[in-house]
C-alpha cells in the first residue's frame, strides 16, 4: 500500500468521524444534511476535481433514487393500504384465534412475519399492538402464563418485524444494499428469507420463553391497552369486566377492519404478491433460456417497481371494494404514508451520493487494496461498519447505505452469491445494539410501559440476537455454498 493509499483511509476514518459528530452533536443535524457536508468534504479532501465533484453528487443521489425511489415509495403505500382494508388484521387473527396458549408465541411471530414482508418495523409494530394486547390480556385473565404476556408476545412480534425489515427486500435497507451491490434480486430475496426464519425462531419465541418470567412487571398503560383493544377502561385497570364494545376507540383502526369483512385469502394475497413475482423472476431466469418470450415477460413482472406496483393495485381494489372506505379517505391515507418516507428517501439520496464520490475519488480502491492486504471477510466487515454506524448515527438507514458504498468495491459488479449475503450481512448489522438513539427503542418501550431497563432487555438484546444470527447465517451459506 502507497502513501496515498493510507491518506485516502484516513480521509475516510475522519469522514466516518465527521459524520457520526454531526448526526449526533447537540446541534442535531438531519442525517441527509450531515451526508452531504460529509460527501463533499470527502470528495475535496480526496483530491477529486471539483468539477466533476457536483456530477458525482448528482450521480449518486439520483441513481440511487432511481433505482429504489419509486419501489419504497409503492411499498409504503401498498403497507397502508394492507393496513387499511383490514388485510393485517385478518392474517394476525386467522393465524392466532383458536390456538393454544403455548402456542402463541410462535403464532404471533408466524403473524408478523407474514405482515412484516411489505410493512416497515414501526408500521407493522403499531399495526400489531391491537392483537397482541387482545391475546395478552386474556393470557392475563387465565393467569396460566408465567411472566408478562405482554413481552411473551411483543418479543415474537418485534424479532419478526425488525428481521424482515433489515434482511429482506422490498425493505429499503436491503434493496439500497442490494441495488449498491449490483445483487440479484431474487437470489437476494431467497437468500434473505432463508437466513430469517432461524432468525426469528431464536431471538422471538425461544427468547420470549427465557425472558417473559424475568420481566413479570411489564404491562402497558391501561388506557393505551383499552384504546388498542375497544375494551371497556374500567376492565383495563383490573376493576370490571369486559364488555363488547360498541365502536373502535378514537384513533384505532382495529374495530373498523374487523368490520370491513376482508376474507383470509385475499388479506394473504395482497402481502405475498410481490414476493412471488419477484422469485418468478428468478425462476425464470435459471431456468429458461435467454430467448423465451415467457423468460422476458416474467423477468418484467418481476421488476421490483412492477411487482410492487401490482400488490398495490390489488391491495386498492380490496381497499375500495371490500374495506368499505370511501376513495377520498383512501388518497388522503396514501398521501400519509408517503410523508412517513419522505426522510427516508433523502437519507437514502444522501447515502448514494457519499458511495459514489467514494469511488470516483479512488477511495474505494483504497478500501479494497486495505482489505485485500488484511485478508478481511468481506461479510464480516460489511457487517461490522454497518453495526458501528447505526449504533453510532441512530440511523440504521444510515448503516447500510454507508457500509454499502465503503465494501462495494471489493466484490466488484458480478453480483452472484456473496453479494447477496453480503445484503443480508449489512441488514443484520444495521440492527443490533438498538439503543436510546433509535427511534424504535421509544417505540417499544412506551408501548409496553416499560422502563429503560426492560426496554434495553427487549428491543436492544433482541435486535442484537437478530443481529448476530443473520452474521452467522450468513457466514454459514457462505460455507457451505
Amino acid at each position: 500500500m502507497t502513501a496515498h493509499t493510507w491518506y485516502l483511509l484516513l480521509v475516510l476514518t475522519v469522514a466516518i468521524g465527521l459524520l457520526i459528530y454531526l448526526i449526533n452533536s447537540r446541534l442535531r443535524i438531519h442525517p441527509f444534511i450531515a451526508l452531504i457536508v460529509v460527501t463533499i468534504g470527502t470528495g475535496l479532501a480526496a483530491g477529486e476535481p471539483v468539477a466533476k465533484l457536483t456530477g458525482s453528487i448528482e450521480e449518486g443521489a439520483g441513481g440511487t433514487l432511481g433505482d429504489i425511489g419509486l419501489t419504497l415509495a409503492l411499498g409504503a403505500m401498498l403497507g397502508r393500504l394492507l393496513s387499511d382494508s383490514g388485510a393485517t388484521d385478518a392474517i394476525a387473527h386467522a393465524i392466532v384465534d383458536r390456538s393454544s396458549n403455548r402456542r402463541l408465541p410462535w403464532l404471533v411471530a408466524a403473524a408478523a412475519f407474514v405482515i412484516g414482508i411489505p410493512m416497515f418495523f414501526e408500521v407493522g409494530l403499531i399495526v400489531l399492538l391491537p392483537l397482541i394486547f387482545s391475546v395478552a390480556r386474556r393470557l392475563e385473565g387465565d393467569g396460566a402464563t408465567k411472566g408478562s404476556p405482554y413481552v411473551l408476545l411483543g418479543v415474537p412480534a418485534i424479532a419478526a418485524l425488525s428481521t424482515l425489515h433489515g434482511m429482506v427486500p422490498p425493505h429499503p435497507g436491503p434493496l439500497t444494499a442490494m441495488t449498491g451491490l449490483h445483487a440479484d434480486l431474487g437470489l437476494t430475496l431467497g437468500v434473505g428469507i432463508i437466513c430469517s426464519i432461524p432468525t426469528v425462531i431464536l431471538a422471538g419465541p425461544v427468547y420470549a420463553r427465557w425472558i417473559a418470567p424475568r420481566l413479570a412487571d411489564v404491562r402497558p398503560d391501561p388506557v393505551l391497552v383499552a384504546q388498542f383493544t375497544g375494551a371497556d377502561r374500567n376492565d383495563a385497570a383490573g376493576t370490571a369486566t369486559e364488555t363488547p364494545p360498541t365502536g373502535p376507540a378514537e384513533g384505532t383502526r382495529t374495530d373498523t377492519l374487523r368490520r370491513a369483512g376482508v376474507s383470509t385469502g385475499l388479506a394473504v394475497t395482497s402481502v405475498l404478491i410481490p414476493v412471488a413475482l419477484m422469485l418468478l423472476r428468478t425462476l425464470a431466469e435459471t431456468v429458461l433460456d435467454e430467448s423465451s418470450n415467457v423468460r422476458a415477460a416474467l423477468t418484467f413482472i418481476g421488476e421490483p417497481l412492477v411487482a410492487m406496483l401490482a400488490g398495490f393495485q390489488f391491495a386498492l381494489g380490496v381497499t375500495l371494494v371490500r374495506g368499505g372506505r370511501s376513495s377520498e379517505a383512501t388518497r388522503s391515507s396514501l398521501t400519509d404514508s408517503l410523508k412517513s418516507i419522505a426522510a427516508i428517501l433523502l437519507i437514502i439520496g444522501g447515502g448514494g451520493a457519499f458511495k459514489q464520490v467514494l469511488q470516483d475519488s479512488g477511495i474505494g480502491d483504497a478500501i479494497a487494496s486495505a482489505a485485500e492486504g488484511a485478508h478481511l471477510n468481506v461479510i464480516v466487515l460489511g457487517w461490522l461498519i454497518a453495526l458501528l454506524l447505526s449504533l453510532t448515527t441512530g440511523s440504521a438507514t444510515v448503516g447500510i447505505v454507508s457500509a454499502t458504498g465503503i465494501v462495494a468495491p471489493l466484490i466488484g459488479t458480478g453480483g452472484g452469491l456473496e453479494a447477496s449475503l453480503l445484503v443480508v450481512a449489512i441488514g443484520a448489522g444495521s440492527l443490533g445494539l438498538n439503543y436510546v438513539n433509535h427511534a424504535g427503542f421509544w417505540l417499544v418501550k412506551e408501548s409496553f410501559g416499560m422502563d429503560l431497563t426492560q426496554a434495553t432487555k427487549t428491543q436492544t438484546v433482541v435486535q442484537t440476537l437478530v443481529s448476530l444470527m443473520g452474521l452467522g447465517m450468513a457466514l454459514l451459506l457462505s460455507v457451505l455454498a
